[in-house]
């Protein structure tokens, strides 16, 4: 885990999204230092999955500038940039092959592939991709196929992968989406006892549900009609006053302890 303190991470300036006449996204302006835990929120159509695209290096703005860990896109290689930025997505783990061993499915992601082929991984790979199966509750799965496994174990399955390479920036795409009660709560658990180490990298979780905000996030962005709303410290951002602006309806949320809650009024 490489994030150095004090890194500026991530910083976007005028950043805009256009298709055809419309303006989809922006103008934006975001910058993330090194150790910041941020959740993107905000209501369906707001523009949050094109946000995250142009994060994660799969799209390009309109217009503006992205750089990420030091590298503005449009002038280094992606591919390269893309190898120190650990993804969990769901269109990304539509392409894990269903019959892989689950060992495998995190191993391959030292390599940047998705199936293994003719690799050849070294020990150091094998005991790496044994301790992050080991951090988010599944080594005991590693020989069992990748298709025997819930959706709640295949969702820890991936995060182990999106942390294989060790990367500098993490962004994760509701991580909890689907899951029961039980396995949201274990997976929130398991991801913030992780991101207690201080060299963990940055992370960028996008969510609907500020109950799937876990514990140890320290900044919020929400976003609506292409636009940030609001955006800081997360006590400050997730309260009543901003979630019923944001939404339309009356919400009061409450905490407990580092956990957000919400409901109407």
């Amino acid at each position: 885990m490489n994030a150095a303190p004090s890194q500026v991470v991530l910083a976007m300036q005028g950043v805009s999204v256009t298709r055809g006449a419309k303006r989809i996204l922006g103008p934006i302006d975001f910058r993330i230092q090194s150790g910041e835990r941020w959740v993107i929120l905000g209501p369906n159509g707001a523009g949050k999955s094109t946000l995250l695209n142009i994060l994660a290096t799969r799209i390009f703005p309109t217009s503006g500038t992205v750089s990420i860990l030091d590298k503005q896109m449009g002038k280094v290689d992606l591919s390269e940039l893309r190898t120190r930025i650990g993804i969990c997505a769901s269109l990304l783990a539509e392409d894990i092959p269903d019959d892989e061993f689950v060992r495998d499915v995190v191993l391959t992601a030292a390599y940047a592939v998705i199936g293994r082929w003719n690799e050849v991984y070294d020990l150091w790979d094998e005991s790496r991709a044994v301790a992050l199966l080991t951090t988010f509750g599944v080594r005991e799965f590693a020989d069992r196929r990748y298709y025997t496994l819930s959706d709640g174990e295949k969702k820890r399955v991936q995060i182990a992968r999106a942390l294989m390479a060790d990367p500098e920036l993490l962004l994760l795409d509701e991580p909890t989406a689907g899951l029961d009660l039980g396995g949201r709560e274990d997976l929130l658990r398991r991801f913030s006892e992780f991101s207690l180490d201080p060299l963990a990298p940055s992370s960028i979780i996008v969510t609907h549900h500020i109950e799937e905000i876990p514990a140890g996030t320290t900044h919020a962005l929400i976003i609506k009609d292409g636009v940030i709303a609001i955006s800081g410290p997360i006590a400050e951002v997730i309260t009543s006053e901003h979630m019923s602006a944001v939404f339309g309806i009356s919400i009061d949320v409450t905490t407990d302890g580092s956990r957000f809650f919400a409901r109407s009024r």
